[in-house]
């Protein structure tokens, strides 16, 4: 009977060892699989950058673009912002449900920074002509990358998407807006021909004109290839003018752009406009050609790639009503 217990015993004693190794061995292999996963959630990058080396997350999660048109570059290239500085109460429709989580910390040159600590970023991105002047106190925040000015916003996608590791679809953003704005210009020329158009933007203290020579005149009449008329100074990238300049310029279209649809000061002016019998007798008013654009759609115009491409939807779906 005792040789019978100790025989039994001997086996629990067996078996307990051969749990306790199986499980000594499942748990290192378990220590090995979250240490690998720690060290792929913690691989950097090293860049090379106006401010020096700068060692970045090698996929980072939690991303502050700071400007207004930097958030764009970022969502461009699929990347939501966790936090922006903005201009409107609202982001444009192109973004309102894409940026439902995104905090909005205003458009003060100085940026929040206890929103920007308290929404716990692992990267910041920023022109350096934006937030030179913040660089050390964003850098204790996290890492920061300033990148350069450009004159042109394809350029500076390619900065951001240099930053992300992801220069192929930066180049692939812009091919896609090009091939878009090449097949609208087409549709234009079909739609409206050699007839003229007139941008202007009503501001809060004045009209302006925008000729082929700014960003936003550039995208109407270079890019979508729509006419400008013939007394826009070429020298000048926009003219300020007042209500009673208007019918020294009339054209067969105009497009209206309200710079905040939202100020009551810009809607009073837009009104007075709309009253004013220099107005009505405008060849593109009794003609019914003209077409009042967003403005919170358009503030980036000429400056990311979101904006053109919604503003492109929006000048043919006008053009195009037009015809109906």
């Amino acid at each position: 009977m005792k040789r019978s217990i100790r025989w039994v015993s001997g086996l629990i004693v067996v078996f307990m060892l051969i749990v306790s190794t199986a499980c000594g061995a499942n748990n290192a292999s378990t220590n090995k699989t979250d240490t690998a996963a720690a060290d792929d959630t913690n691989q950097q990058r090293v860049l090379k950058t106006l401010k020096g080396d700068v060692s970045i997350p090698a996929e980072p999660k939690r991303v502050i673009g700071l400007s207004v048109v930097y958030p764009e570059f970022l969502y461009a290239l699929d990347v939501t912002p966790i936090a922006v500085q903005n201009y409107h109460a609202e982001f444009p429709s192109y973004l309102k449900d894409a940026f439902k989580d995104t905090l909005k910390m205003g458009i003060a040159r100085t940026p929040d920074f206890e929103a920007i600590l308290s929404s716990k970023p692992d990267l910041i991105i920023a022109p350096i002509w934006w937030s030179d002047k913040d660089y050390d106190q964003l850098s204790k925040i996290a890492p920061t990358v300033l990148l350069p000015e450009r004159d042109n916003w394809r350029d500076e996608l390619r900065d951001v998407g240099e930053v992300l590791d992801k220069k192929e679809l930066a180049e692939t953003v812009i091919q896609n807006l090009q091939a878009k704005e090449d097949e609208a210009k087409k549709k234009l020329d079909q739609l409206v021909g050699d007839e003229t158009v007139l941008y202007m933007e009503i501001m809060d203290k004045e009209i302006m004109l925008y000729g082929e020579n700014s960003d936003r005149g550039k995208f109407i009449h270079k890019v979508l290839g729509l006419s400008p008329i013939n007394n826009i100074p070429q020298s000048e990238n926009s003219v300020s003018i007042s209500l009673e300049k208007i019918p020294e310029y009339n054209p067969d279209h105009i497009i209206v752009h309200m710079s905040d649809e939202t100020n009551k000061v810009i809607q009073d002016r837009y009104n007075e406009m709309l009253n004013s019998s220099l107005w009505k007798h405008m060849t593109a008013v009794k003609e019914n050609q003209v077409y009042l654009m967003g403005g919170k759609e358009w503030f980036n115009l000429g400056m990311s790639p979101l904006a053109d491409s919604n503003a492109v939807d929006e000048v043919i779906q006008a053009f195009e009503g037009k015809q109906k």
